[in-house]
């Protein structure tokens, strides 16, 4: 007989949330870094194609419908993990572009606020669970945290790249390059200087967004503006191409979630 029902009930809550995020590979990273680009050349696409009176609230819809399978979900299912970051890719450049564009804040601006949002998202994180691994991603609030951390980390990416594209004169080219040798770092750290893993993955994280943003820019950007001409449409198709085969045959297997597991039982 079960005597500690509370303890029973939190094992269950575990065992159907331990399995919702992807174990951090190689295939992680490049997955990441496509739907960075796709989400960045798609908002820009739907933007030049529709009224945004139609494409935000469209693409709003589509995150939310997305955000909720993720959340009714009870394991790691790579096809609508995928999807929630490709819509929080999309929202997010919308979000960077709204503040931008729509209220004329300037880019320096809005990536401060972004950074300063994410620090105030990763400080009640931490303050609240002891912990920002994606490891030990098993409870309800823990799962909202890590989305909530996702979706600022590409609007502050956007912003980001924007701010050394235009404001800095790098172009997009060069934007890519500075934040690929800034990637570098946390993996370095990682592997050769002992950064811890939680740190280096956020730092990591934050950072593929511009590289993807800057890269994809650069491809669909006219001659004019610095790029290689070849439109935000087909720069989209081809990199939703590429994900879709690396979800399929390297969506991964769910993160070990062993860390979070002995939190739970200390917990209760």
């Amino acid at each position: 007989m079960n005597k500690n029902p509370s303890l029973s009930n939190a094992m269950n809550q575990m065992k159907g949330l331990a399995a919702k995020v992807p174990e951090i590979t190689l295939y992680f990273w490049i997955t990441k870094l496509l739907t960075t680009g796709m989400g960045e050349v798609a908002s820009d696409y739907l933007f030049e194609h529709l009224n945004p009176l139609i494409s935000a609230p469209l693409s709003v819809v589509i995150f939310i419908i997305a955000m909720i399978l993720q959340f009714k979900v009870r394991r790691y299912i790579p096809g609508v993990y995928w999807l929630v970051v490709v819509m929080v890719s999309i929202f997010g450049t919308m979000a960077a572009d709204v503040v931008r564009v729509g209220l004329g804040i300037p880019y320096v601006v809005s990536t401060i606020f972004f950074i300063v949002a994410l620090a105030a998202i990763l400080f009640t994180w931490y303050a609240k669970e002891k912990t920002l691994s994606v490891h030990s991603i098993f409870t309800r609030r823990r799962e909202v945290f890590y989305w909530l951390t996702v979706l600022t980390t590409f609007a502050l990416g956007t912003s980001a790249g924007d701010l050394t594209a235009t404001n800095m004169h790098l172009g997009y080219f060069a934007s890519g390059i500075v934040f690929t040798c800034l990637l570098a770092i946390p993996a370095i750290g990682f592997w050769l200087f002992g950064l811890k893993e939680i740190i280096a993955f956020w730092f990591a994280y934050i950072l593929t967004r511009p590289v993807g943003a800057s890269f994809s820019d650069w491809l669909s950007a006219t001659h004019a503006n610095g790029g290689m001409g070849y439109g935000s449409g087909p720069v989209s198709l081809v990199l939703t191409i590429f994900i879709i085969i690396f979800v399929v045959f390297r969506g991964g297997t769910a993160a070990k979630g062993t860390k979070g597991e002995e939190d739970l039982v200390e917990a209760v």
